[in-house]
Order: C-alpha cells, then sequence, then structure tokens
C-alpha cells in the first residue's frame, strides 16, 4: 500500500469549505445585526409603554409636549419594525445561503468518502493478490523441496 489516496476534487472541496465559511460569517453578521434593531425596537417600547399615560392635571404645555414626544417614540418604533422585519428577511435569505453552501460542500465530502472507499478496497485487493501470489510461490518452492528431496 505505498500509494497514499489523492482526492482530485480536494481544490474544489476547498473552495466549497471558504465558500461556507465565509456564508458563516455573514450569517452572524445578519443575526447580530438583526438582534441590535431587536433590543432598539423594544427599548422603544418600553419607553413609550412608560411615557403613554397624559395626566389629565398637567398643563397643556406639559400635554401637548408629552403628546409630540410620543408620537415621534410610535414614528420611531414603526421605522424600527420596518427595519426589524427587513433584518429578519436578510437573515432568512443568508440562513438559506448558509444551508446552500453547506449541502454543496457535503456533496463533494461524500463523494470524497466514497472513492476513498473504493481507492482502499482497490489497494486492499491488490495487497491480497500479493500476499496470495507470494503463498502460492513459497507453496511450491516448498512442494518442489519436498518433492525434490525424495
Amino acid at each position: 500500500m505505498g500509494d497514499a489516496y489523492k482526492f482530485r476534487l480536494q481544490k474544489l472541496l476547498d473552495i466549497r469549505q471558504d465558500f461556507e465559511d465565509k456564508s458563516k460569517l455573514e450569517f452572524k453578521e445578519a443575526q447580530r445585526e438583526k438582534n441590535i434593531v431587536e433590543n432598539e425596537l423594544n427599548n422603544l417600547k418600553e419607553t413609550y409603554k412608560t411615557h403613554r399615560n397624559i395626566d389629565a392635571y398637567e398643563s397643556i404645555i406639559k400635554q401637548k409636549i408629552k403628546q409630540n414626544y410620543l408620537n415621534a417614540l410610535n414614528y420611531a418604533i414603526d421605522k424600527s419594525t420596518i427595519v426589524f422585519e427587513d433584518k429578519g428577511k436578510i437573515l432568512d435569505k443568508k440562513r438559506e445561503e448558509l444551508k446552500q453552501c453547506q449541502v454543496e460542500k457535503k456533496t463533494v465530502e461524500i463523494l470524497k468518502e466514497k472513492q476513498k472507499i473504493a481507492f482502499l478496497k482497490e489497494q486492499n485487493l491488490i495487497e491480497q493478490k500479493s500476499n496470495d501470489e507470494f503463498a502460492l510461490f513459497a507453496f511450491i518452492r516448498n512442494n518442489t523441496m519436498i518433492h525434490g528431496n525424495k
């Protein structure tokens, strides 16, 4: 078994591995961005909940300022919700791209494994054939020596 197995498509496997690694990084980045927007959105909603009650006992000016502030918060919540949904769509797209990269890499890995198993079987057969020939030569030599000595 002097021959070592060499996968002819190793460069393709390496390229697919690089694509998968790049896709993992992009997925993690998209996930991080979505989490940031989600936290901002939750903070805005909490702020809105704490300030949403307008007391009738406050001055008109304070009520008007508070109403404008709540309107601005509402607008920011709506905007953040849209951004959050967009980040969710981007994350789903990155997830699908990652799955595709993993499938493509796994396909080549399976091919490599099958070819390696076939190569090892072939090498084992060659080795077995050589061993059988050596055993046969030894048998013939021993038999001729035994029969030749008689």
